[in-house]
């Protein structure tokens, strides 16, 4: 004999439905954001909206403040909304503060029956039930409380779905506990964010770079004024002269601080793959284009884009990099997408790029977009005054990296000073860091320099281009081999009445390099 369902079984199997589409979209709304807000506010949306529960609302404790806050609420007006923010229930204050403080599921068959509801929101209607289960937490007490009123008044079905919105708020547990600790990881990222980006830009302020020199005094004065604009610059200099830390100076000194800065050296690649590290590529380009990727424009859109050895580049890529810096747009390889990008562009070379523009080797129009704002950094050689105080920068330097006090004897600055340096700064701060190894000590003399600087010591055994050993035919006082640089200069400045220009050419120097030298080696000269 078939027995027909009742209107009893109809009933039940018409919630399970609900319950079943309503928990399939709070599942959805889960995986779709790590905002919490957002992810609560979908999550008892579909409360109403398929289980038939209306002005859902989630309360999380407040440790600090001891107290349930209203995190996320459905179907109130936009004037309760708006000020639910400032409403707190205290543990054991109203229904929704007793079942923080029991840890146990309330159900109340009808709202006016029971006095402890409060009802601060004024929403709810005093003849339907009201359902408040807490959310379980990690250490058995409860992370908040889930709140919800039926829609109709069916007491008989008020146990199933106080069970539903139990297994709804061990969800709610779930995200609550995934985003708190993203929280707190996305914080320690920030912090360590913050904490890397001051140290950058102390790393490469202004206040941070070495040079007393009227030259570089008036490069530090250019960069200040350079860096509040987004101006393309051209960086000019021989090899090891600081090319790219005038560019990081540039960038973290500029409103474009906070935005990626992408280095890209366009003599490192052959130019068949130059085009595809600067635009990207789309999958399948070319053989080995498994996935799509970004190029360095790309990557560096809203901050700079720093491109070394521009004058390496050859004539094709110099065609397509132009287009990019005229117009701002770019297409991947492989792609018929304008991708617009807001890159500011910082160049360095340390080729005669007018000489390689006449000679056909570069492109007068390239030329002239790249060479908007140019920086000339002068060689070290040409700026001598600098190297004492490059020495105990770099010394410091190296002092911090290896954990030990360095100390640089004078005779050892005095060997620096008498060289020429043709490998400049990048020569200057390797020999430091070669004789820096081989000083048990700590102490950074003349003979570690020489023992560990080749050129140094063929200098030291021929006479230096630019220093007090030098030989000259005007030279009277290089016969006393005995005597160090401080006694060779008083010589030679007693020898010619103390007249520096005089002394000069008898040391076949400049009077700039004499009067350098009276002052580091301090000779008084008030001993007329």
């Amino acid at each position: 004999m078939n027995h027909l369902p009742t209107s009893e079984h109809v009933s039940r199997r018409f919630d399970l439905s609900q319950q079943f589409t309503a928990l399939h979209k709070i599942s959805v709304a889960l995986s779709r954001s790590l905002d919490m807000g957002q992810t609560l506010q979908s999550m008892i949306q579909a409360l109403y909206e398929h289980a038939f529960m209306q002005y859902g609302m989630v309360c999380l404790f407040d440790k600090t403040r001891s107290a349930l806050f209203i995190e996320a609420i459905y179907g109130a007006d936009s004037e309760v909304v708006k000020g639910f923010k400032n409403v707190r229930y205290r543990i054991g204050e109203g229904i929704l503060g007793t079942v923080m403080s029991q840890q146990r599921s309330l159900v109340l068959p009808r709202v006016s029956d029971d006095p402890r509801f409060l009802d601060r929101l004024n929403l709810y209607d005093y003849n339907l039930p009201f359902i408040c289960v807490p959310i379980p937490g990690p250490d058995g007490i409860p992370l908040g409380v889930l709140a919800a009123q039926p829609m109709e008044l069916h007491e008989d079905r008020l146990p199933a779905s106080t069970r539903f919105l139990e297994m709804v708020a061990n969800l709610i547990c779930q995200t609550v506990r995934l985003v708190g600790h993203m929280s707190v990881e996305t914080e320690a990222l920030r912090q360590e964010r913050d904490t890397l980006r001051r140290k950058v830009k102390h790393q490469y302020g202004f206040d941070n770079m070495v040079g007393k020199s009227q030259s570089m005094r008036q490069i530090f004065d250019v960069i200040r004024q350079v860096a509040k604009w987004d101006t393309t610059v051209l960086v000019r200099g021989e090899s090891g002269t600081g090319k790219e830390l005038i560019a990081n100076a540039i960038h973290y000194n500029s409103p474009r601080t906070l935005e990626p800065f992408v280095k890209f050296n366009c003599a490192a690649l052959p130019d068949t793959l130059l085009e595809s590290e600067l635009f990207g590529h789309e999958k399948g380009a070319f053989t080995g284009a498994v996935r799509q990727r970004k190029g360095r424009f790309e990557l560096a859109d809203g901050g700079t884009l720093f491109l070394d050895e521009i004058g390496e580049s050859s004539a094709s890529f110099q065609a397509k990099l132009l287009r990019i810096l005229q117009e701002g747009e770019m297409e991947r390889v492989g792609g018929d997408t304008t991708i617009k990008v807001n890159v500011r562009i910082i160049a360095a070379t340390n080729r005669n790029l007018e000489e390689e523009v006449r000679a056909g080797n570069f492109r007068e129009d390239l030329y002239y977009r790249l060479n908007v704002m140019p920086i000339s950094l002068p060689p070290l050689r040409e700026r001598q005054e600098d190297i004492v105080e490059l020495a105990q920068f770099l010394i410091a330097k190296l002092s911090a990296k290896q954990g030990r006090e360095l100390r640089v004897s004078d005779g050892a600055l005095r060997l620096l000073l008498s060289y020429s340096w043709p490998g400049n700064v990048r020569e200057l701060e390797n020999c430091l860091e070669r004789a820096s190894v081989m000083s048990e000590e700590g102490l950074i003399d003349r003979d570690i320099i020489l023992f560990n600087h080749s050129e140094c010591a063929a200098m030291s055994a021929q006479g230096a281009p630019h220093g007090l050993s030098q030989s000259s035919p005007h030279s009277e006082s290089q016969g006393d081999s005995d005597m160090d640089d401080r006694q060779r200069l008083i010589a030679a400045l007693e020898k010619s009445g103390w007249v520096q220009a005089k002394a000069a050419r008898l040391l076949g120097m400049t009077p700039r390099q004499v009067a350098y030298r009276i002052q580091i080696l301090n000779i008084n000269m008030h001993r007329l």
